[in-house]
């Protein structure tokens, strides 16, 4: 039957010892008939019967073991509802009970090991093994051994099943114990069941079914042994093969209740639904008006993924019996799991959960899904801030095109558009505001369930995973770095929390990183890579070339496979011709996008690449020439490089645009016009002059002061698409450049 929870109800262990063939009829109020009912999953009922058999015996310290075994098996039989904090709590103070009526008893020992253990209080449960093992005193005659045999194997047989833990058993101390207990008890069917179940443990089905039979022969009226098989061909996805072992489990007792359960959920998993529903309808009837049975039953669908089923029993067993809210765990689980899953349900149902039920009653289980519910109900965040981002420069254009209008009448149908746009982006707003609020709960959430494992990598691996996809760069480098495991190569690792750290703009905690990484590693070239990408973020507009040397390096770690470099070289030399470019060292940039060109002689992309720079830095040029004769052979020389272009791809549609511009602009410099000269006004609101506003284009150095009239005018780079306009005591404003000559600009203060 515990082998059965382990399928059905995930992380069953067998922590009492099951029974053999009993009857619902139970008139005698005696030990056996307590642990019968514990047995047949009457938990509640043996529960009182327990308490009764105390009161009238307290020095009884059995009584104590199998109440404490009675709370265990009730968390085990339903880990979805039920507290793990609450059972332990309970069974450690039945057991403490037990070791006070007689402390001679080793039983109550074992337990106060089983809880040690289950709470990962090890040194406790090494110490309370130890104290029930001494008074198991050394033998030479079975026949006379103290205590009598049968008690001195069960005992050896639940320590050794004390070492069961979430679905793990350390067999090398455990077997030695079952194997002791068989030599003293041969005919034992709890020993030969724990035995089963502990090479269930470590997947050796087969000798788990050998133990099984042998339990079954030790007691053939007993259900258990066959229900066991039946689940190991469950689990191996035999049904066909499990069906009998289940009926026979049936055949003999007609009115066991839990194997009509485990049938149902066979045929569930077989899809054969009315054999599903006959099995549960027999469960259910054999256990009307028990809410805990149909718990059970609803934790069976779950298991077997029937979310829709399990929400509807749910429903129907509050209409019953309001106050077990924690069954709206179950409900929340399944709404986030069902397809397609329904996160605002399962939110509500968490969220009455966690008002309703007492904290020590909250598992980890429930904090995991609480996150991912958040997290999930929040999914498009990512795409609604890069949503709001671009709806916020868009209407930061608009008012730049506002302020230039030429007229009333386009400035109204500016303002129209701007107005729709701001009442888009408070809305959108409003809405990323309300995700991040329940964003930042889910990692709350993740806290706690750390709190109970705080080194468990794969939860670890997901909370940072979900901090880097919602867009908490920090948070993901900080939870990685938590995972760093220095006693191996972690250089990928380090890498991950290095891009995390850059792509969240902490670029000197980056440049640490990837640093490190080169340290460790001379020759890892995304190191160098990121190094330089950093330095480059640092220093934007160029001013500071700290990024200059670092690409250089990177080049040099590149060269000796420049096959296998061929992007990091491409990157290095893209920005140092760009570098050069705009510090008007002309000759020096060609040479890097000649680079481009050379690097691979098949490569058509990347060659251009480089002509497109040639042709830039040729425009560039014309820029720093005073004399509009001069800018003739800058032009030729880029009409040149961009037909190159088109002698490689003949439909280039950037290379014929540049080459018409050209055209143009030779025929403005033969009319003496120059193209590139802009001029305006720069005022306020009041329509005075602002003197000494400055005028500068966008990621470049190029920029102008306004006279003391709030007149400039200067020539801009070719290809220049944004004018800055500031001034001491005014808004800076973007303007952007269009192929107006003239901009006339009011700056609010």
């Amino acid at each position: 039957m515990i082998a059965m929870k382990r399928l059905i109800l995930k992380p069953a262990i067998l922590l009492a010892v099951l029974f053999t063939g009993f009857s619902f009829k139970i008139k005698a109020q005696d030990l056996e008939s307590a642990t019968l009912l514990t047995r047949s999953e009457q938990y509640d009922k043996a529960l009182a019967m327990f308490q009764q058999l105390i009161q009238k015996d307290p020095k009884n310290s059995k009584n104590y073991f199998f109440l404490g075994e009675n709370y265990l098996q009730d968390y085990f039989a339903d880990t979805i509802s039920n507290s793990i904090t609450v059972a332990t709590k309970s069974a450690k103070e039945i057991y403490q009970k037990g070791v006070d009526a007689n402390p001679n008893d080793p039983l109550n020992y074992i337990g106060l090991a089983k809880v040690a253990f289950l709470v990962g209080d090890n040194k406790t449960a090494t110490e309370m093994r130890a104290k029930a093992k001494s008074f198991l005193l050394p033998y030479k005659n079975i026949k006379k051994i103290v205590p009598p045999a049968k008690d001195y194997a069960f005992a050896l047989a639940k320590i050794a099943e004390s070492y069961i833990k979430e679905g793990e058993v350390d067999t090398s101390i455990a077997l030695p114990l079952i194997r002791e207990a068989i030599k003293i008890d041969n005919n034992s069917r709890d020993v030969y069941l724990i035995a089963g179940d502990i090479y269930i443990l470590v997947n050796d089905g087969s000798k788990a079914i050998s133990f099984y039979k042998q339990a079954q022969f030790a007691d053939p009226k007993s259900p258990t042994a066959n229900m066991k098989i039946g689940n190991i061909y469950v689990k191996g996805r035999a049904l066909q093969a499990a069906i009998p072992y289940f009926e026979e489990a049936i055949s003999l007792n007609a009115d066991y209740a839990p194997a009509y359960r485990e049938l149902g959920q066979l045929y569930l998993l077989a899809q054969r639904f009315d054999q599903s529903k006959e099995n549960f309808k027999k469960y259910l009837d054999l256990t009307a008006g028990n809410i805990p049975a149909k718990t059970r039953y609803v934790n069976a669908l779950f298991y077997a993924k029937d979310y829709d089923g399990v929400i509807k029993n749910v429903e129907d067993i509050f209409k019953v019996d309001k106050s077990r809210t924690y069954m709206n765990r179950i409900a929340g689980y399944s709404s986030y799991e069902k397809n397609p899953p329904d996160y605002d349900k399962a939110l509500a149902y968490m969220e009455t959960l966690f008002k309703t039920v007492a904290p020590d009653r909250i598992i980890k289980k429930d904090y995991y899904y609480m996150a991912r519910i958040l997290l999930k109900k929040n999914q498009n965040y990512p795409k609604m801030i890069e949503e709001l981002n671009g709806m916020k420069s868009q209407l930061d254009k608009e008012k730049s095109k506002y302020s230039i209008a030429p007229n009333a009448t386009e400035k109204a149908k500016v303002k129209a558009g701007m107005d729709d746009l701001a009442t888009k982006i408070s809305t959108l707003d409003s809405s990323v505001i309300k995700a991040n609020v329940e964003i930042d709960k889910a990692f709350d959430e993740y806290a706690k369930v750390l709190s109970f494992s705080p080194d468990d990598k794969s939860v670890l691996n997901e909370i940072a995973t979900n901090y880097y996809n919602y867009k908490r760069y920090e948070g993901a480098a900080k939870t990685w770095t938590k995972m760093l495991d220095t006693a191996k190569d972690n250089t990928e690792d380090l890498m991950r929390i290095g891009r995390a750290y850059y792509t969240g703009e902490e670029f000197k905690t980056a440049d640490s990183i990837f640093t490190l990484v080169v340290s460790k590693s001379a020759n890892y070239i995304p190191a160098y890579l990121f190094i330089a990408r950093t330095y480059s973020k640092m220093d934007p507009d160029l001013k500071l070339g700290i990024a200059k040397p670092k690409f250089e390096k990177l080049i040099e770690v590149s060269k000796p496979d420049s096959v296998k470099n061929e992007n990091e070289m491409m990157e290095a030399f893209g920005y140092l011709s760009y570098y050069y470019m705009m510090n008007n060292n002309f000759s020096r940039s060609k040479d890097y996008y000649n680079r481009m060109i050379n690097l691979d002689p098949s490569n058509k992309e990347n060659k251009i690449k480089g002509y497109v720079g040639i042709g830039s830095v040729e425009m560039r040029s014309t820029t720093t020439e005073k004399t509009n004769e001069g800018r003739l052979p800058y032009l030729s020389r880029a009409t040149e490089a961009y037909n190159k272009i088109l002698a490689i791809d003949p439909m280039n549609a950037s290379a014929k645009s540049q080459i018409a511009y050209i055209h143009e602009f030779e025929a403005s410099i033969k009319k003496g016009i120059n193209p590139n000269e802009i001029k305006g006004i720069i005022s306020n609101k009041a329509g005075q002059p602002i003197p000494y506003a400055s005028i500068r284009v966008k990621d470049t150095a190029a920029e102008n002061l306004s006279n003391g009239k709030g007149e400039f005018k200067f020539e801009i780079p070719q290809g220049s698409e944004i004018l800055i306009i500031s001034a001491k005591g005014y808004k800076a404003q973007e303007v952007p450049i269009t192929k107006s000559r003239v901009y006339n600009v009011s700056l609010e203060q």
